[in-house]
């Protein structure tokens, strides 16, 4: 797995990744850039996700789903702030629904000798929004998440 370190700040509200490739910087963003790409590690395993719109500038918007192993699908939206590709990527993420706080997320990237590394930063509403996505389990989910990049970087290698 690249993820190499994971750092929960409650006193900011924050939950850091950070993550190392042996790919280059134009690849990994691709992760982010191209939603076929993104759809293949954007959530849980158990709930893989479908971009219905991915617009990545700024002021754009993308929404998507996610769909559980009984059908299930939760929806949710990003409100893209900021896009200095291959570098750096910023957005507000929520629900559909329009129930509960919304996340702000903060994509850094990095090359060197031909490697990347992606800090990704979620700053959260709140102590108890932490709290709540903790319960229902997020703390877990996100490194899973992260954690498959690699197999769609290892795939995307071999297709081309």
């Amino acid at each position: 797995m690249s993820l190499v370190h994971v750092e929960r700040d409650y006193d900011a509200h924050s939950l850091l990744l950070v993550a190392e490739f042996d790919a280059g910087i134009e690849r990994v963003w691709q992760l982010w850039a191209d939603p076929r790409r993104l759809e293949r590690w954007w959530g849980p395993p158990s709930h893989p996700a479908t971009f219905e719109q991915h617009e990545l500038t700024a002021g754009g918007r993308a929404t998507y789903f996610m769909t559980g192993p009984d059908g299930e699908r939760s929806h949710g939206w990003w409100r893209v702030t900021e896009v200095d590709p291959p570098r750096a990527l910023a957005f507000t993420d929520g629900w559909a629904t329009g129930d509960g706080p919304t996340t702000d997320v903060d994509v850094q990237l990095t090359e060197r000798d031909g490697r990347t590394r992606m800090e990704l930063r979620f700053r959260f509403a709140s102590r108890e929004h932490m709290d709540q996505l903790d319960r229902l389990g997020a703390f877990d989910v996100f490194p899973q998440s992260v954690a498959q990049m690699d197999a769609v970087l290892a795939n995307d290698h071999e297709e081309t």
